[in-house]
């Protein structure tokens, strides 16, 4: 991984495993699983989370079209750090049919596997959910780190 903001961009996140898929019939209860499951560090959950077609923009990687190659972003953030807590905050939600538009922030605490200091990453998200089946899955996930203040 060349720099820990990629994990900021991952927490919008942010996928689910089955017994988890049944909790997601609303777009808040979505946002809750993929929490729960960064903090588990469980990759399986974490994709569950995106629909087959999904797009992530993350900072510093590349974009990642579907549930394979989100799955490589997540599995190389999970093979470098230890997600020890997850949070999204100030969410909003405008729902139309079966399509939410989500925004808010989120933070990761992270401990790096190879040791050192712990990480904290902040930052903004926006994330397109899309109800397949009753569950509410990610379908655009795009984060960005907090920019610093101005001088």
């Amino acid at each position: 991984m060349r720099n820990p903001g990629i994990g900021a961009a991952l927490i919008a996140a942010l996928t689910l495993g089955s017994a988890a898929a049944h909790a997601q019939d609303t777009p808040e209860k979505a946002d809750q699983a993929w929490t729960k499951a960064m903090k588990a560090n469980d990759l399986d959950a974490i994709v569950a989370c995106y629909a087959p077609e999904a797009v992530m923009w993350m900072p510093d990687a590349p974009e990642a079209r579907g549930r394979e190659a989100i799955r490589g972003i997540y599995a190389g953030y999970l093979d470098s750090y230890t997600v020890t807590d997850a949070a999204l905050t100030d969410a909003s939600y405008e729902t139309s049919g079966d399509l939410t538009g989500s925004w808010g922030h989120f933070s990761l605490s992270l401990q790096p596997k190879k040791g050192g200091d712990p990480v904290v990453l902040k930052g903004r998200y926006v994330v397109v959910l899309k109800r397949i089946g009753g569950n509410w899955l990610l379908l655009a996930d795009h984060a960005s780190a907090t920019p610093p203040p101005k001088p």
